[in-house]
């Protein structure tokens, strides 16, 4: 109860010393104004906003006197006010947004001098006509937000003077991050300029979609130039860009002519840098101060230097002005700038026609901007015009160039113009939020809000109660504020009161007729999805060089190359590795090959990957075609040699060698010949389990077979002897045995070999670059040679047995044949081992086969031909008759 007492007294306090305040001045001797631009309203935009005078520099060709400043109008700059202007007419043309509220504004000019900087914000405080700080004597202003300055040193002294005052808002643009960093001294201070972010990334993609890795940097030698510098780098090192030099270059505009005069330290170290682009940050006033030292090297060496120039957005190049040096400027042909991104505004253009120097309607800055671009001069009395033409105000802005003026708004107006849309939004919903009433025109409550005067105890309190509700309230509103502005553009802060939106890319080229021209080439959106965030158009970018330079320490490794990184040498000087087998790089400069999987291998120049080829002995291919044909003849042969032998059964040369144990040569043989085919074809689970155990068992029958027919011959001349009993002890049960037992070990040996670890189809992907084999895997090698040596060993056997039956006397004794055959067979397996090791894939596979088939050509060629060529050729032969003269012959 005592505080609402308290507070009541004070609001009546309040009141009484308020009324005194309006009617008697405190302070008689006021300073004098700067010149403004003026328009009445319930609540006013202040602005201080570059219009002439903003720029100072130096000329390049004539050293003024000693510390004598120079001031170089830019016309170009005026937009900015007019921007200011064109957006409050709309806002109060609008009867939705501040229903019954009118905006007015109060402009006064960036001069870019300290003093008159601090006089302007004072100006803002103070009364119409006069300056008394902490008063208001007569017109009653209800100061909203000042937007300006361009420039970070003069938006950090309005933010220290309008801060004590608690003015609710303060918009800046130019380059000032380290503004934004100490927010507890500037909590009301805003940044209507897209934030940086976008645009490092930016000069980061571009740098790296023309593969530069090797570039230097200028910045100004200030806070925000440092800044830029710790922001930048960390990004460039994590994608691999190294920085040359790094030069730091003025930033003030207003340069005292000292011995840095003629220094062009800048220039030479650019020239003879290894790097063909440099990054240069900074506003107007540090890339004209970079320009003269650039100039001056090319005039005293004769020598161009061809750059390619990245600029941040903070120079438009109409910053430059209107009558600048065009030599001085050539060097930044072909130059990349990045610009805040500007939305088409509508009705912008007629507004700048309608601008008319006969009616300025309170605009102070109009016909001196008017007699700069058109170089002519009002009449005034008792004055000379000095040469110029008189204006005569039919003169028409859309025939100005665009370095001079533009129609469309530029990126710093169309930030000026966001900003004024953005308090007037966060307006609407204090008002929606505080009193709907005071929308309608019924409570003026909040209309009634005053600046903060410190000099008063009882205002301070009247302030905490009124016009803080009113800027704490703001201050919430315009931090959550988002809208779509007339261009159909969003707008809205993010959350480090930085607006967010994107970045165009433009191409600077300079002509020989003193003209120019900006090309949108490309554009950096945030919001956009991957892929279209950043756009450039390569093919239309006007280069310094005529073509595309390469900035980089080294050459670009090529696809199929790596890089190799070389001790104590920067990250971008590197060697580039040939990617080993198997791997692949498809980009340039890649930091390391890529194996290809398993399905694929690597082209010849190692940049793709193509598809392994699945290799298996097929009945599609040549080699494959003639093995089975080669088994199939071998097969026919056979069948008609059993045929034969089965219809000559009776005659002496089949009878006399064991007519049943040649059918079952013969049939194994064809068996054997037949088992080929399970060796040609896609391998699948029922071939792979089939094949070696039927080759390896058909031929233990053979061979067992051939070493019973021999074994048989041996015992039949020995039993011939008298007292031996060779024939008792081997006798046709004991040979019968022979044929049985011998087949029958190698049967006991496969079963055991698919119990345990039988073959399978398996993919191998490592054994031949190119190709996938398709193969039986044998499951137990062991087992594989076991069976194979086991076979071997029954060849030995029978080679041995034959070897020694080779001279029995017998007509036709088998042995002589026998013995050849087996040689025969022996050298063919032999040989086999070697070459089935030293082989792969599909070519294993033909070895094998072609072991099968030759050892058994020669088994049936070395044993059946001979009795072939008797019972077709020599039939005179096949008889009882012939049979015991020899054998006669041989006792």
């Amino acid at each position: 109860m005592v505080l609402m007492w308290l507070l009541l007294f004070s609001w009546l306090l309040a009141q009484a010393v308020n009324r005194t305040v309006r009617t008697k001045c405190l302070l008689t001797r006021p300073f004098e104004l700067q010149e403004e631009y003026y328009r009445l309203g319930d609540h006013l935009v202040g602005g201080i906003l570059p219009h002439l005078k903003t720029t100072v520099a130096y000329a390049p060709f004539e050293k003024p006197p000693e510390n004598k400043r120079i001031v170089r109008q830019v016309p170009k700059n005026y937009q900015h006010i007019l921007a200011l202007v064109f957006a409050v007419n709309e806002i109060n043309k609008d009867p939705a947004l501040l229903p019954n509220i009118t905006l007015g504004f109060r402009i006064f000019e960036d001069t870019y001098f300290a003093r008159m900087t601090y006089q302007a914000g004072l100006s803002f405080l103070s009364t119409g006509g006069q300056m008394v700080p902490n008063y208001r004597c007569s017109r009653q202003q209800k100061l909203l937000s000042v937007i300006g300055s361009l420039y970070s040193r003069i938006s950090m002294q309005m933010a220290s003077l309008l801060g004590l005052f608690k003015v609710p808002q303060q918009f800046g643009y130019g380059s000032f991050n380290h503004v934004l960093k100490e927010r507890t001294l500037f909590p009301s201070f805003y940044r209507i300029d897209p934030s940086e972010a976008p645009q490092y990334m930016g000069i980061i993609r571009l740098l790296l979609h023309f593969h530069w890795n090797w570039i230097g940097i200028i910045a100004p030698d200030d806070d925000s130039g440092e800044n830029f510098i710790q922001a930048l780098t960390p990004m460039l090192d994590q994608n691999d860009i190294c920085v040359e030099f790094t030069q730091r270059t003025l930033s003030e505009t207003s340069v005292f002519y000292t011995s840095k005069y003629n220094d062009i330290s800048i220039a030479v170290a650019v020239k003879e840098s290894k790097a063909k682009v440099v990054v240069i940050s900074g506003d107007s006033n540090t890339i004209r101060n970079l320009m003269l030292p650039l100039y001056r090297y090319q005039t005293r060496t004769k020598q161009s230097i061809d750059k390619v120039w990245i600029v941040t957005s903070q120079w438009e190049f109409a910053a430059v002005g209107n009558f600048f040096i065009w030599r001085t400027v050539e060097t930044f042909h072909g130059a990349l700038s990045f610009r805040g991104h500007t939305g088409d505004v509508p009705g912008f253009h007629n507004f700048l026609r309608t601008l008319d120097p006969r009616q300025p309607k309170g605009d102070v800055f109009l016909k001196e901007w008017w007699e700069l671009v058109f170089i002519c001069i009002f009449k005034k009395p008792h004055s000379y015009p000095g040469g110029l033409k008189n204006c005569t105000e039919k003169e028409d802005i859309e025939n100005l160039p665009p370095s001079v003026f533009e129609m469309t708004m530029t990126g710093n107006s169309y930030n000026v113009y966001n900003a004024v849309y953005l308090m007037a939004h966060a307006l609407h919903a204090t008002y929606r939020f505080g009193s709907p009433r005071a929308m309608m025109g019924n409570d003026k409550r909040l209309l009634n809000v005053q600046p903060w005067q410190p000099a008063l105890l009882v205002v301070i309190i009247r302030c905490i109660i009124i016009l803080g509700f009113l800027s704490l309230q703001i201050l919430a509103f315009l931090k959550s504020i988002q809208f779509n502005n007339s261009a159909g553009e969003e707008v809205f802060f993010s959350e480090n009161t930085e607006r967010s939106a994107g970045y165009d890319i433009l191409n600077m080229a300079f002509f020989p007729n003193q003209s120019s021209a900006q090309v949108k080439v490309g554009r950096m959106d945030p919001w956009a999805p991957p892929g279209k965030d950043f756009i450039i158009q390569a093919d239309t970018i006007v280069w310094a060089t005529q073509k595309l330079p390469s900035s980089r320490c080294v050459e670009s490794c090529l696809p199929g190359y790596s890089r190799k990184v070389i001790e104590e040498e920067p990250p971008c000087c590197y060697d580039c590795e040939l990617c080993p087998e198997g791997s692949i790089s498809k980009h340039t400069d890649a930091e390391r090959c890529v194996p290809c999987s398993e399905d694929q291998y690597p082209n010849q120049s190692k940049d793709h990957c193509l598809p392994k080829n699945i290799s298996f002995l097929s009945y599609q291919e040549i080699l494959g075609v003639v093995l089975a044909s080669l088994a199939l003849f071998l097969s026919i042969i056979t069948a008609l040699v059993l045929a034969t032998v089965i219809k000559y059964r009776n005659t002496p040369i089949i009878k006399a060698n064991n007519r049943e144990f040649t059918y079952v040569l013969l049939i194994s043989l064809l068996l054997c010949f037949l088992s080929s085919f399970l060796f040609i074809g896609r391998p699948m689970w029922v071939t792979c389990l089939l094949r070696q155990i039927a080759f390896t068992v058909s031929f233990s029958v053979a061979i067992s077979s051939i070493l019973a027919k021999t074994i048989l011959v041996v015992v039949a001349f020995m039993a011939t002897k008298p007292g031996n009993r060779a024939r008792e002890l081997l006798g046709k049960q004991g040979v019968n045995s022979i044929l049985l037992a011998c087949p029958l070990l190698q049967v006991i040996t496969c079963a055991i070999w698919l119990g345990t670890s039988p073959p399978f189809p398996n993919l191998d992907f490592h054994s031949l670059a190119k190709e996938i084999i398709m193969e039986c895997k044998e499951g137990s090698v062991i087992l594989f040679y076991t069976v194979l040596g086991y076979m071997g060993f029954l060849a030995l056997v029978s080679f041995v047995v034959a070897f020694l039956a080779r001279k029995l006397p017998d007509s036709f004794n088998e042995a002589k044949f026998i013995t050849f055959s087996m040689l025969v067979f022996c050298s063919v397996w032999v040989s086999f081992l070697p070459t089935y090791l030293s082989t792969q894939g599909k070519a294993m596979v033909a070895v094998e086969v072609f072991s099968i088939l030759a050892s058994g050509a020669g088994l049936l060629g070395c044993i059946f031909l001979p009795k072939c060529y008797i019972i077709f050729l020599r039939p005179d032969l096949n008889n009882r008759g012939h049979l015991l003269r020899n054998r006669k012959a041989g006792t």
